[in-house]
């Protein structure tokens, strides 16, 4: 078998070749080498931030939680007998008082009957009467005006059953309240127990919610909460806890309470969702930032602090302890002190160290007690 064997000449190709490439991949490493170098010597570029200085408020402490509303009477209104609609006495959403008469069904044949009922109760009435004038003759017995007395107190009864049957074809409203949207119509034929319309009084509603188990030994009838519903203009709606459930639901460990609120102008309805307050405690001081100032991380919620630097302005970041949220503004438990600037925008773009410049030509607004501009 012939030998491989490299020359001379061989070995001078090998070494140029890695005298090249080794050459290349230096020039290359000193050249990032440089670039990296240069970057770091050159000055971190200026941020442009809002900032504001941290306050402080006098918050109550306050259990938030959701909450629904509820009637406090409220009914679906169902005739007790069935009947075909012979008339309908309100319009959808109208306003009625106690015993308004809503719904009439047709009643001619029980009228009928009713006419034919009183007549013989009249009947008896007279036959009661004339045997009554006999039996002072001795002409019948006392049996026989016992038996026309009887007969005279059953046909009486007949015809107060039927007319309690004429009258049960009146569907009447039981409490005053608001009606409405009705499911039948004149001529109609509705079944025993079928819902007419629904029928709610507004003046006062029941307020619905859960708070978590640790609170069951806070929460007392009589206590004040207070009410904002999102779907109208956030006006605070104070009510009053009625009633305190005994015990605590085993899946949720929590509890229900349950509160009564003034509704004069009948704007809250039933069923609507809301937000309540439950002051508990004394009022306590806070130190207070715009929710925009914090940023949130599973590692932890920090801020970052604006500093005079030499005369540049700096930012550090700061980790802080969050307490309740009052509107646009979050309470500070630990990390800050009132008086300190905290950069309120910007802060993606910040980091420790940051050179920064602020600038609060536009600056949105923060309120304890925002009220939306579309309510």
């Amino acid at each position: 078998m012939k030998k491989f064997i490299v020359g001379p000449r061989m070995w001078v190709i090998l070494l140029a070749a890695l005298l090249v490439f080794g050459g290349l991949f230096a020039m290359q490493w000193y050249g990032s080498r440089m670039m990296n170098q240069s970057m770091d010597n050159q000055p971190r570029p200026t941020v442009t931030i809002s900032a504001t200085e941290a306050g402080t408020a006098r918050w109550q402490p306050t259990v938030d939680t959701v909450a629904t509303l509820a009637s406090i009477r409220g009914a679906e209104l169902a005739t007790e007998i069935a009947g075909i609609v012979e008339a309908v006495h309100f319009e959808n959403g109208a306003t009625v008082a106690e015993g308004d008469v809503i719904l009439d069904l047709r009643t001619a044949p029980d009228r009928a009957e009713l006419e034919a009922l009183e007549a013989a109760a009249e009947l008896a009435r007279l036959e009661l009467q004339r045997a009554s004038s006999l039996v002072n003759e001795r002409n019948i017995s006392e049996a026989e005006l016992d038996r026309r007395a009887a007969e005279l107190d059953q046909a009486r009864a007949q015809a107060a059953a039927q007319r309690e049957r004429i009258e049960q074809k009146k569907l009447r409203a039981p409490f005053a309240g608001a009606l409405g949207i009705r499911r039948y119509n004149v001529g109609d034929y509705v079944v025993a127990g079928d819902t007419i319309v629904d029928l709610q009084a507004l003046q006062r509603l029941y307020v619905n919610f859960t708070l978590p188990d640790r609170y069951s030994d806070r929460v007392r009838e009589g206590m004040p909460v207070e009410v904002r519903v999102q779907a109208l203009d956030g006006t605070l709606y104070p009510g009053v806890i009625n009633a305190v459930a005994p015990s605590v639901d085993p899946d949720t460990r929590n509890f229900a309470v349950q509160a009564t609120l003034d509704n004069p102008e009948q704007a809250l309805k039933p069923g609507m969702f809301a937000r309540l307050s439950l002051p508990l405690g004394e009022p306590q001081t806070q130190v207070i930032v715009p929710g925009t100032a914090v940023s949130y991380r599973p590692y932890g919620n920090f801020v970052y602090v604006v500093e005079d630097q030499g005369g540049q302005q700096t930012v550090s970041q700061r980790f802080v302890t969050l307490g309740a949220n009052r509107g646009d503004m979050v309470a500070v438990l630990e990390g800050l002190e009132a008086g300190e600037t905290v950069a309120t925008s910007g802060l993606l773009k910040l980091g420790s160290g940051a050179p920064v410049r602020i600038d609060n030509s536009v600056t949105p607004t923060t309120e304890q007690q925002p009220t939306p501009a579309n309510g």
